[in-house]
């Protein structure tokens, strides 16, 4: 079975938008985050949850998915509770800048990551 495709038949730059954004609903990756990747605009690797899910829609190799990352072969690979603490600092980054959130909750939020680093900070050095 063959997953989605960038190909189109048609060369104009609009069909080939529309085949990006159907590669984006079919394999359940945002296309922002898309952009991102074929930008190569990350500070660290993508989410783990985001290639796994990206690569299984297209039926792709995890692992040639991780050499195009240039993900080197001694670094460890990111595991699945790497990608979930990656989805939960997106959620409390994105509560961070939502204009509905009270400047108090977002004063906790900071206060208990502060303290967190702390302690790691400590564990670590």
């Amino acid at each position: 079975m063959s997953g989605p495709s960038f190909q189109d038949d048609s060369d104009s730059p609009q069909a080939a938008f529309a085949s990006f954004v159907k590669v984006a609903a079919e394999t359940g990756v945002g296309r922002s985050t898309l952009f991102r990747w074929l930008a190569g605009d990350w500070l660290e690797y993508p989410e783990l949850g985001n290639v796994l899910r990206f690569c299984a829609a297209l039926d792709a190799s995890v692992s040639r998915a991780f050499a195009a990352l240039k993900v080197p072969a001694d670094e460890p690979r990111p595991t699945r509770a790497h990608a979930r603490a990656e989805r939960d600092l997106r959620i409390i980054r994105e509560h961070l800048h939502d204009p509905r959130v009270s400047a108090a909750e977002k004063q906790r939020i900071t206060e208990a990551l502060r303290r967190l680093a702390l302690r790691v900070r400590r564990d670590v050095g």
